[in-house]
């Protein structure tokens, strides 16, 4: 069914302040997913803070373009949705963990990251970035791991002078 001016104009209202707003954006086609598995996917991103909007490909293409993002907009091919978030890297790395789960039915197309077009190897590079938590634990373990040898050499250095 054809739209009318007022839902194009109410839809283009609402890709504007989404645009506006995300740190980032993953462009997701999500042919061949079936009703349940959709609500299933956006109550998922909803929890992790990362919306999904979808419109017609011309919609969002006309929105895209006018920001003026650096690079080149990839192929917007199939059903495409828009997931985005204030967090960087966390709609890429949720849209992957469902592309890993729904093969086929779930794709990353590209996105936009930092203000550029990315590719969709670059948005899955993206998404194989851990969570903040995951990374301080690492950076933790990191510092950590020298104190403990020295930690530990002392000791041996203690058992061996009370021997």
């Amino acid at each position: 069914m054809a739209r009318t001016k007022v839902q194009k104009k109410e839809i283009l209202d609402k890709l504007e302040n989404i645009v506006k707003d995300a740190q980032s954006m993953v462009f997701v086609n999500f042919h061949g997913l079936n009703v349940g598995d959709t609500t299933q996917v956006r109550r998922k991103l909803k929890d992790e803070k990362v919306g999904f909007f979808v419109s017609k490909k011309s919609l969002t293409r006309k929105v895209l373009e006018a920001k003026k993002f650096q690079g080149t907009l990839p192929e917007l091919t199939g059903e495409v949705g828009l997931a985005y978030g204030t967090d960087l890297v966390a709609p890429a790395r949720e849209v992957y963990e469902f592309q890993k789960k729904y093969k086929g039915q779930i794709a990353i197309l590209g996105g936009v990251f930092e203000g550029k077009f990315m590719t969709k190897e670059e948005m899955m590079s993206i998404a194989l970035i851990p969570p903040q938590k995951t990374l301080q634990a690492m950076f933790v373990n990191v510092i950590n791991s020298p104190i403990q040898g020295f930690v530990m050499a002392l000791d041996q250095i203690a058992k061996k002078k009370t021997a």
